[in-house]
């Protein structure tokens, strides 16, 4: 373990300077999600940020208040004042500038996907290795309270033995038309599609709460080959799978089964369900992004005929400077940079890592294994 990750000649309690790559003047995720934690959360200060062009850092640095502006990925993490590197482009991206980090010594943070498939997570995790630094996958749909309150619940023998778990989802986008600047997630050699954002950060949640995936059988397809952009009514062809039909064994014998649909459903949103022998759990939220969702937890056992909710406990809300954000997708987003803090400074390992996120990208290479050759694929 290490006891303190943080600079040498540092204390546990040292401030975590953050650089971000991708954090752009035009707003952003970056902007909606990474900002809010670094700028309120004590032990960060967001010291530097990297941009495409040095007029376009220059912009950002200056609509927030940030002393340190670069344009490569390169001279924010080669920055001295620069602890942790933030990886917020596109995954196309997300190679380059995590292998600028490691080369530089400095911890990482990268957002979910890790790679533009799983060689990329499997290359960049050995690379994480021998660089000896703390790396962390943005997989924030773990740190979402109503998630870790099922989780509790179901280690609490609340549902006594799992015996199945069922969940359909609405993929939100990949849906008949894409929002502006949206295009890229429509080719599946981007790297950014329903497979591997949606339903790997909801699948990665389920596998916290209920184990992992010993195999997996699956259906995909392209079912609207032709989409429109909003507002301008252009079409182009998307590649991505927008039906996505899962279904396999979890080591504990538990059957699942997991199907997303792309766009937005009238009938469901989310609805994940958990069936034990002496109890049922059910999650529903208003999409099928796990990590952004707004979710409701019900359950019923013993000799209940129906479901009541059962509310998350306000101890899981563990981190007050972002109570005002609860019904925002910056949420979970800050619950896990506070938990990242934890691990730098304690040497914990509670938020994912590079090693987890070439792991998980492993099932996700499953499904779509299964999916084209109809075979049911061992993890």
């Amino acid at each position: 373990m290490i006891e303190n990750a943080l600079p040498r000649g540092t204390s546990g309690t040292a401030t975590v300077g953050a650089g971000v790559v991708g954090l752009s003047a035009r707003s952003g995720w970056a902007a909606h999600s990474h900002l809010p934690a670094l700028t309120r959360l004590p032990g960060y200060e967001l010291r530097a940020l990297a941009a495409s062009t040095p007029e376009s850092a220059a912009a950002a640095a200056e609509k927030y208040g940030v002393a340190r502006a670069h344009h490569s990925a390169a001279g924010l993490a080669a920055d001295p004042a620069v602890d942790l590197v933030v990886v917020s482009v596109r995954v196309p991206l997300h190679r380059e500038v995590v292998l600028a980090a490691l080369a530089a010594g400095k911890h990482v943070l990268s957002e979910w996907p890790l790679g533009n498939g799983l060689g990329e997570a499997e290359e960049l995790a050995a690379a994480a290795g021998r660089a000896g630094v703390r790396t962390f996958a943005g997989l924030q749909a773990r740190s979402a309270p109503a998630v870790r309150h099922v989780r509790d619940l179901v280690a609490g023998g609340y549902v006594g033995e799992v015996l199945s778990t069922s969940l359909i989802a609405s993929g939100r986008r990949w849906g008949p038309t894409f929002e502006p600047g949206g295009a890229h997630l429509l080719d599946r050699r981007n790297g950014g599609t329903m497979l591997t954002i949606p339903f790997g950060h909801t699948v990665d949640a389920l596998t916290m709460v209920l184990g992992e995936f010993a195999e997996v059988s699956a259906t995909t397809a392209t079912r609207r080959p032709l989409v429109r952009e909003e507002g301008s009514g252009r079409t182009l062809p998307m590649t991505v799978e927008d039906q996505l039909a899962v279904s396999g064994r979890l080591t504990s014998g538990a059957v699942a089964s997991l199907h997303f649909r792309g766009g937005l459903s009238r009938g469901t949103g989310f609805h994940w369900e958990i069936n034990g022998t002496d109890g049922d759990l059910v999650v529903t939220g208003d999409h099928g992004h796990l990590q952004q969702a707004r979710l409701t937890v019900r359950g019923g056992r013993g000799g209940a005929d129906g479901l009541t909710e059962l509310p998350v406990p306000e101890r899981l809300f563990d981190v007050p400077e972002l109570d005002d954000l609860r019904d925002t997708a910056a949420y979970n987003v800050g619950v896990q940079y506070a938990h990242v803090l934890r691990d730098l400074r304690e040497g914990t390992r509670d938020v994912p890592d590079f090693a987890h996120a070439a792991w998980r990208q492993r099932l996700l290479d499953a499904v779509e294994r299964a999916a084209a050759t109809g075979a049911r694929v061992p993890l």
